[in-house]
């Protein structure tokens, strides 16, 4: 038996390393599989794409904000994993008073380590943890090095098209646009605000990102908004580099480097 605290202050207690986890955060479940404990998990939702034979093998149980709740009851899990913004309270709050349920709070790159290292004490991976720690710290010292140039690069994040959506400071995002070095103009908004094009003008961006989800931006919204934004740079950008904080982590900063290069170019 041992105790765990999870990133928003709750312990949790498990009697044994876990042998059933229902991840209900897709990109814990590739950290999970990344990991090796592809056969631990019993459960995963819709939107958990990442390795493929996560959806082909395991329970679907709903998507991340409509979980099947009798589904994972029917699993009777050791272990779920949940996230403070991904899941809603409420149904997290219905399964933490049967299951064990640990869930994730990540905003900064040290919250990222952290998760990966209390996952790896919870299911009795802790080397196989240390490891992809190691190799995603150093990936990212490498980036810091060579990011200076573009401190001044005024950028605006979309994550949604009508309504326009953006994202604020208080963000995992945010923090990965600061170390590649760019300037979010809407950084002292709320955490996802909704702006109008008149504001989107005014901000004056240098350069317009469209993440690739969870709106899937296409060509004619380029033309969109560089109606709006005529002397802006816009580029379609992966959003699973800047938002997936797992194992898929450990790659983003060779895309950073590569998205930089671009800007450069």
């Amino acid at each position: 038996m041992h105790k765990s605290t999870d990133q928003t202050g709750r312990e949790i207690i498990l009697k044994d390393y876990p042998s059933r986890i229902v991840s209900v955060v897709p990109s814990q479940t590739e950290l999970l599989f990344d990991l090796g404990l592809g056969n631990e998990v019993a459960g995963v939702t819709k939107f958990c794409v990442h390795p493929a034979e996560a959806r082909k093998t395991k329970a679907i149980v709903g998507g991340t904000k409509k979980l099947d709740i009798a589904k994972i009851r029917s699993i009777n899990p050791d272990l779920i994993l949940a996230n403070k913004e991904e899941n809603l309270r409420s149904e997290i709050e219905t399964l933490a008073k049967e299951f064990p349920v640990w869930v994730s709070d990540v905003k900064t790159l040290d919250d990222v380590i952290s998760m990966i290292h209390s996952v790896g004490e919870l299911t009795n991976k802790v080397s196989e943890a240390n490891v992809l720690c190691q190799k995603t710290t150093a990936t990212f010292a490498q980036l810091s090095t060579f990011n200076f140039e573009l401190r001044t690069k005024r950028s605006v994040y979309l994550i949604w098209h009508n309504p326009t959506m953006t994202i604020g400071s208080d963000t995992f995002i945010h923090h990965m646009l600061e170390l590649c070095g760019l300037q979010n103009v809407f950084s002292g908004r709320t955490r996802y605000p909704e702006i109008s094009s008149q504001e989107l003008a005014e901000a004056n961006p240098e350069l317009i990102l469209l993440s690739s989800e969870p709106f899937p931006f296409r060509e004619k919204h380029m033309a969109h908004y560089q109606s709006i934004c005529p002397s802006a740079k816009i580029i379609p950008v992966d959003g699973q580099m800047f938002s997936w904080y797992g194992s898929r982590l450990q790659h983003a900063p060779e895309y950073f480097l590569q998205l930089i290069n671009s800007l450069n170019n």
